[in-house]
């Protein structure tokens, strides 16, 4: 499930990706996040990480969004090159 969009683009190299936050419920009420890279450029794959965060509510994984900075950003593309969608 789509909760936001970053406002910061990511740079790698010659690609620039938005930056998706997704998450869902799990069966015991608590909530999974993982990030989705979207290249501005539709001919290039999207990219997704495993599990970044687990949060007690959904209240919990915004607030958890907000606090995402950029250097973290650049760590989770990191982690999901080679993760294709």
């Amino acid at each position: 499930m789509f909760i936001r969009e970053q406002p910061v683009k990511v740079i790698d190299v010659d690609t620039t990706y938005i930056v998706r936050i997704c998450g869902q419920e799990r069966v015991d009420r608590t909530w999974e996040a993982w990030l989705e890279f979207h290249p501005i450029d539709t001919g290039k794959p999207i990219l997704g990480t495993d599990q970044e965060t687990s949060q007690p509510n959904r209240v919990a994984l915004e607030y958890w969004a907000d606090g995402l900075e950029p250097i973290y950003l650049e760590g989770a593309l990191a982690r999901a090159q080679g993760r294709l969608l």
